[in-house]
């Protein structure tokens, strides 16, 4: 048995408490490597998910999940006449918050495009796709809604018939999938107030018409739904989404569709690269610099440590060289008990972590690349951490036993 490890077995609660407190800081260096891969995921799933091709967004906007995006319904139609495009799909996607229970639920809202989308693709826990036009949802876990659960959003009551697992938006919101329709009707409810008032608004333009004035049957339109009035448009989406046909070049229906003057066009790598350059990188540099103080303060703790460590084994230390034990085993026992102090605590933050890290209101990946570069810094912080006891213990003098 080495020297390290008596000395470790002589002050174990020492030891062990040490060991704590270093493996809990390197959890919390452990988790925000997590967390921002938590962020990614969370950021570019629907875009993995969904399987589109080629998006078509709002013309110079970044939509639709990096900026707003409003295009036209008859855009899918448009889409669809292009050469080498098989399918196109209407994307409807906004958030919204309710009460529920007297708590506050955000929802982030994702329309189907149905009946081409019935939601097949989602990683159904329980429950199934959608079966109707309107009125069914499809909610996340984490929104708390058991099948068969009702929840009022604007003036209609949606049934949840099924449940999904780990699709939460990039703003950690579980979404929510109901058919277009509905996505629309509930983005753009408006209070029986509002619509009231705007009738009148549109009876008392009318009035002043001249053509209303010779024409008085006109003005009956004025009280009639907005759906029912030619010149007032149809509800727009957030994007449209094209699926290619096989052996179809995407880059030349890109070019096609970029000809359009009043659309953007991109590729889902595209689409992913500005979501990583947008919000998701102002994420990915403050969660770096919060784990690179945290990891500089790591090696602080425990160079102060074994420092201390160190210190108290002075008499032992001298004792050793008045024998005339050679540098190299003092040298082994500090550097042996870092190694061991670093290991110990990297054990105890990777499980301690598994426990909690699941308990977190955002999602905390654990990364198999992470955790093999974060092993190589506390390995790297364990050794050079005791080089401030090796430097102390070089200069303990053999005289100091006999004191």
């Amino acid at each position: 048995m080495s020297l390290a490890t008596k000395d470790i077995r002589h002050n174990l609660g020492r030891f062990a408490l040490t060991a704590v407190g270093i493996g809990m800081l390197l959890m919390v260096v452990m988790g925000m490597g997590g967390i921002y891969r938590g962020v990614v995921e969370d950021a570019t799933l629907l875009i993995d998910r969904v399987g589109a091709d080629l998006w078509i967004v709002q013309r110079d906007t970044r939509g639709p999940f990096a900026e707003l995006s409003r295009v036209p319904s008859n855009l899918v139609y448009r889409a669809a006449a292009v050469p080498g495009v098989q399918s196109s799909r209407e994307f409807v996607y906004h958030t919204i918050q309710r009460q529920r229970n007297g708590k506050p639920l955000r929802i982030a809202v994702l329309g189907l495009s149905w009946p081409n989308d019935k939601g097949e693709w989602l990683p159904l826990t329980a429950g199934r796709p959608l079966g109707k036009s309107h009125y069914e949802m499809i909610a996340d876990k984490t929104l708390g809604m058991p099948i068969g659960e009702q929840l009022k959003l604007g003036k209609e009551t949606y049934t949840v018939v099924g449940t999904t697992s780990n699709m939460i938006s990039s703003g950690g919101d579980g979404i929510a999938f109901f058919t277009v329709a509905d996505a629309q009707a509930i983005q753009f409810d408006t209070p029986g107030e509002a619509v009231r008032l705007e009738r009148a608004a549109r009876e008392s333009r009318g009035e002043r018409f001249e053509q209303a004035v010779q024409q008085p049957m006109m003005l009956e339109n004025a009280a009639r739904p907005s759906v029912q009035l030619p010149a007032i448009a149809r509800p727009q989406i957030s994007a449209v989404m094209l699926t290619l046909s096989p052996g179809a070049d995407s880059n030349a229906v890109a070019r096609t569709i970029s000809g359009w003057g009043d659309v953007s066009v991109y590729t889902a790598d595209g689409q992913r690269e500005l979501l990583l350059k947008g919000s998701v990188e102002k994420v990915k540099r403050q969660i770096g610099l919060f784990r690179v103080l945290l990891t500089v303060i790591a090696a602080i703790i425990m160079a102060l440590i074994l420092y201390t460590l160190t210190l108290d084994k002075i008499h032992s230390i001298a004792l050793l060289k008045l024998i005339g034990a050679p540098n190299t085993v003092i040298l082994g026992l500090i550097l042996q008990q870092a190694l061991i102090l670093g290991v110990v605590g990297f054990g105890i933050a990777y499980f301690v972590g598994l426990q909690l890290f699941p308990m977190f209101p955002r999602r905390v990946i654990l990364d198999e690349s992470d955790l093999m570069q974060l092993a190589g810094i506390v390995l790297a912080i364990s050794v050079l951490s005791s080089f401030l006891g090796i430097w102390k213990a070089m200069k303990v003098s053999p005289n100091e036993a006999l004191s």
